[in-house]
């Protein structure tokens, strides 16, 4: 299952095969709104709306230190990664690389199910 820019879409035209295999797809969140007021007939205002509101829910959760769990897609999760040694490739100095947070993506099984049967 390929899914490709809406033909009648503004932004683009759709996606030969040749560039989907050479560049990433990239969804905006313009784009995703067109589909559901194409698709689902809400009213561009409502999908706007309801994109918005997806994404600021995924959002939130995290910044509350919740993981997100989008059932059949796939787990956003938060990792603490400890401070390390790192080198400036530059000048070969070594320059310690703070601790941060990282949002981590993982696939669902299913996901990887129905992707793993388009390629087989």
């Amino acid at each position: 299952m390929t899914f490709l820019p809406l033909e009648s879409g503004p932004s683009r035209a759709p996606l030969t095969e040749a560039e989907i295999a050479e560049e990433p797809f990239t969804l905006t969140k313009a784009e995703l709104a067109e589909m559901l007021f194409e698709r689902v007939g809400l009213n561009k205002r409502e999908a706007k709306d309801m994109v918005e509101t997806f994404f600021d829910e995924i959002r939130g959760a995290l910044e509350r230190g919740e993981s997100v769990k989008l059932s059949g897609f796939g787990n956003f999760q938060l990792r603490d990664k400890p401070q390390r040694p790192g080198r400036n490739p530059k000048t070969g100095e070594e320059i310690p690389i703070s601790a941060r947070r990282v949002v981590t993506f993982h696939a669902s099984q299913k996901l990887k199910n129905q992707i793993e049967g388009e390629t087989a």
